[in-house]
């Protein structure tokens, strides 16, 4: 079975989109990296490592220090699916990426996209 195409991508690729669509709403690269160290337990040098190894999505997920336990209660759509049901656990784990994004992206406060 092949891989997803977005498994492969290189997570410094997609990076700078999250960033760029906070940015658009008056949200902070500060605040895009916050959501991504509560997710997964990267801080500021271990997620410029990432970038600058240029890994894919499957090995950023893979390698991140400590999944927040919170994310099972991330819920919505994102993409047409609803994040709590994807089966695939990466997919599941992007998914809830971009579904914190977009929260932050609509104006959410980011205590309340920060779960528990």
């Amino acid at each position: 079975m092949t891989k997803h195409r977005i498994f492969t991508m290189e997570f410094r690729k997609v990076y700078p989109l999250y960033v760029q669509k906070a940015e658009k709403k008056n949200r902070t690269r500060e605040e895009v990296d916050r959501i991504i160290y509560w997710l997964t337990g990267y801080d500021d040098a271990g997620l410029q490592r990432q970038i600058e190894l240029g890994v894919d999505f499957e090995a950023f997920f893979a390698q991140a220090p400590a999944m927040n336990p919170n994310s099972a209660l991330i819920t919505g759509v994102v993409c047409g699916v609803r994040v709590e049901e994807i089966e695939d656990p990466l997919m599941q784990q992007i998914r809830y990426l971009d579904k914190l994004i977009d929260e932050l992206a609509k104006g959410k406060a980011l205590e309340k996209i920060l779960r528990g």
